[in-house]
């Protein structure tokens, strides 16, 4: 049985070398075998349509019929699912690949449907599995022949092929790069003609697989992604790939990244963008653009996420106090953030009272030692909204305690223990109550 099917295969393979008009030298037996096989598709008996196929396929010229080869492609699909023997199996898949070639030579109209119906018999037989370089040159040349009307498979085991031959020093990470560059614009260019769920699914795909082959070091992602931004700076999805991936490589640094983030920004004032120009900015040391866009997140929010907006405020109020050296707006964010969520009151009130203890205010012997009063309050309500700050506020308020003024100097001023006190400092203000050294 091995033996005819392996004569038959081999039959089938054979090419007509001369072929006289459309049906050949021997036409009447192509158009009688042509005939047979049809009218048995039409009664949907493949088992029987297969016999005449094959007498057609060998007799007729392939420009005979187009029809021909897809149905003989059906054919062998069919009779692949019937049998185990994996030979014969074999032979079927590579009938089904002959054809292919066929039909791409002689039926060039035709291209893009052919290459990617053998993209996917390629991906659902694994034809060349176990032959990367090979299979890396077929989908190349399917990739070739389709550009951006390529299935979505296409793009992915193409890029699969490359970063995994790269990974096995099998290809160069120029043409790795070159490959995803071109599928890149590819997708680009089919996701324009025409938005598409999997589309999108493979162009995430094709990002991680580079992402993650060891190619994408900073220096070799702005070379890729700089004339790819400067094609396209106001597409939206070409800044937030280039905005991805750069953060993704943290090549935080790079002017192309600043620049794709604030038009990025430009186009769509998102919360998480500002956030991403505050990092920026604040990463430059260029206190004043951090504190701009981080105000621009917290206005920017839609308040939803109230944990979030928190954290934004909390950021801020330290920034102002560490960075920005706006003690005022400092205490303001703050308040805000334990307005906001009790999870952040404790280190809110801690902060308020750290800028209350290190502020310096002039004055009489009150004036300048009232700010402490203050700080030791916010210390002391931090230690009570979160008990796991009990050790830091406990020394902290030692510290400022050391500070109160004598009895003594109080009574100087007509102050006594527990009276109420307003405490104006530079830009601060906030009443307090007496306490004086013991």
């Amino acid at each position: 049985m091995k033996k005819v099917l392996t004569v038959l295969f081999a039959a089938m393979l054979a090419f007509p070398a001369l072929a006289q008009g459309k049906f050949g030298a021997d036409s009447a037996e192509c158009v009688k075998y042509l005939s047979y096989y049809t009218e048995y598709l039409k009664q949907k008996n493949e088992d029987a349509a297969i016999g005449p196929w094959r007498e057609a396929y060998s007799r007729c010229p392939v420009t005979a019929s187009y029809n021909m080869l897809k149905d003989g492609q059906k054919l062998m699909r069919g009779a692949y699912k019937k049998t185990k023997d994996s030979k014969v199996r074999q032979g079927y898949v590579d009938t089904i690949m002959k054809i292919y070639d066929q039909r791409v030579e002689f039926y060039p109209k035709d291209i893009v449907n052919t290459m990617n119906n053998k993209a996917i018999d390629m991906n659902q037989y694994g034809w060349k599995k176990k032959e990367p370089k090979e299979a890396y040159a077929l989908y190349k040349e399917i990739f070739e022949a389709t550009g951006s009307k390529a299935l979505d498979l296409v793009y992915v085991k193409l890029m699969e092929l490359s970063t995994n031959l790269f990974s096995e020093s099998e290809l160069g990470a120029e043409q790795v790069m070159a490959d995803y560059t071109a599928i890149t614009e590819a997708i680009n260019a089919s996701l324009a003609a025409k938005d598409d769920q999997k589309m999108r699914k493979a162009q995430k795909d094709v990002e991680t697989m580079f992402m993650n082959c060891g190619i994408a070091s900073c220096d070799n992602l702005l070379e890729l992604l700089t004339p790819r931004y400067e094609a396209n700076p106001d597409d939206e999805e070409t800044l937030r790939a280039v905005v991805k991936m750069l953060s993704s490589a943290d090549c935080l640094d790079s002017d192309l990244y600043l620049k794709a983030v604030e038009a990025l920004y430009a186009k769509d004032p998102s919360s998480s963008t500002a956030y991403l120009l505050y990092k920026l900015y604040a990463r430059k040391d260029d206190s004043a653009g951090a504190v701009k866009f981080l105000n621009e997140a917290i206005n920017t929010s839609d308040g939803s996420d109230v944990a979030q907006l928190a954290s934004y405020y909390m950021e801020l109020g330290t920034y102002n106090y560490k960075k920005a050296g706006n003690n005022a707006a400092a205490v303001a964010a703050a308040k805000k953030a334990a307005e906001l969520s009790a999870d952040y009151k404790g280190r809110a009130y801690l902060l308020i009272g750290t800028i209350w203890g290190t502020t310096r205010c002039g004055g009489n012997e009150i004036q300048s030692k009232a700010n402490f009063w203050v700080a030791y309050d916010y210390v002391t309500r931090a230690k009570a909204a979160d008990a796991s700050l009990t050790s830091e506020a406990n020394a902290l308020a030692a510290q400022y305690q050391a500070y109160f003024p004598g009895q003594a100097d109080a009574f100087m001023y007509d102050l006594t223990n527990g009276q109420s006190y307003t405490v104006s400092c530079g830009s601060l203000t906030e009443t307090t109550t007496v306490r004086t050294a013991k």
